[in-house]
């Protein structure tokens, strides 16, 4: 079994990755981050992040892949617009996966 894993997003958000061995991939936009997407996916990639902006431009798009084991496709925070997307949507995947909200319950109180 592969375990390559990928980051996609602008070059400035992603570059810190490569410092621990994950394939880094600048993508300026939605079209050049869904075919990268393809692309990773075809090359068995297990764990692909995504800068949370282009994770919710591609909200629709990654929704073939919630329900497959691999890869996994995971937002990750990168400030600007979108804040906020990575966290709601890594809830949204915990709920699913196992039936709880066992990261976030303690939050949603306050």
């Amino acid at each position: 079994m592969s375990d390559k894993m990928a980051v996609i997003g602008d070059k400035d958000s992603v570059f810190a990755f490569k410092a621990v061995g994950v394939a880094v991939f600048g993508a300026s936009g939605e079209g050049e981050a869904k075919e990268k997407i393809k692309e990773l996916v075809k090359e068995n990639y297990k764990v692909i992040f995504l800068t949370e902006d282009l994770a919710q431009k591609l909200d629709g798009f990654l929704e073939r892949y919630r329900s497959a084991p691999y890869p996994a496709v995971i937002p990750v925070p990168c400030g600007g617009a979108g804040a906020g997307f990575a966290m709601e949507s890594l809830k949204r995947d915990m709920e699913r996966a196992i039936g709880a909200d066992i990261l976030f319950k303690d939050k949603d109180k306050k």
